[in-house]
């Protein structure tokens, strides 16, 4: 079963960036659906960004025209860049496909 390992969280200003990182055990070329979901304190799992193998991408609505969700099949990859960050996406941030097992997922937290 593919693993993933996340990276690249930490604390950011309001309108800062960021940019996440999900390194998969194995190659991703075969999995049709990858995903970022994100989950703060007292709340529910949220889905953030979808990608497909093709490249198809759909985005929750809270981060749209904000967040970036891309695949880099060639280096086991996928990538969530953040920009204009607010204290609402305060989070753990997660990668997943259908059928893996939750990683430890990356802290992010926006504050001034």
């Amino acid at each position: 079963q593919v693993q993933f390992v996340e990276s690249g969280g930490g604390l950011v200003q309001p309108g800062g960036s960021l940019r996440l990182s999900c390194v998969a055990s194995r190659s991703i070329s075969s999995i049709v659906n990858m995903a970022w979901f994100r989950q703060a304190p007292g709340k529910e799992r949220e889905l953030v960004a979808t990608i497909t193998w093709g490249g198809s991408t759909n985005y929750g609505d809270s981060v749209k025209g904000r967040f970036t969700i891309s695949r880099d099949n060639a280096k086991n990859t996928v990538y969530l860049q953040m920009n204009s960050l607010k204290p609402e996406d305060t989070a753990v941030y997660y990668c997943w496909s259908p059928g893996t097992s939750w990683g430890q997922g990356t802290q992010v937290t926006v504050s001034s």
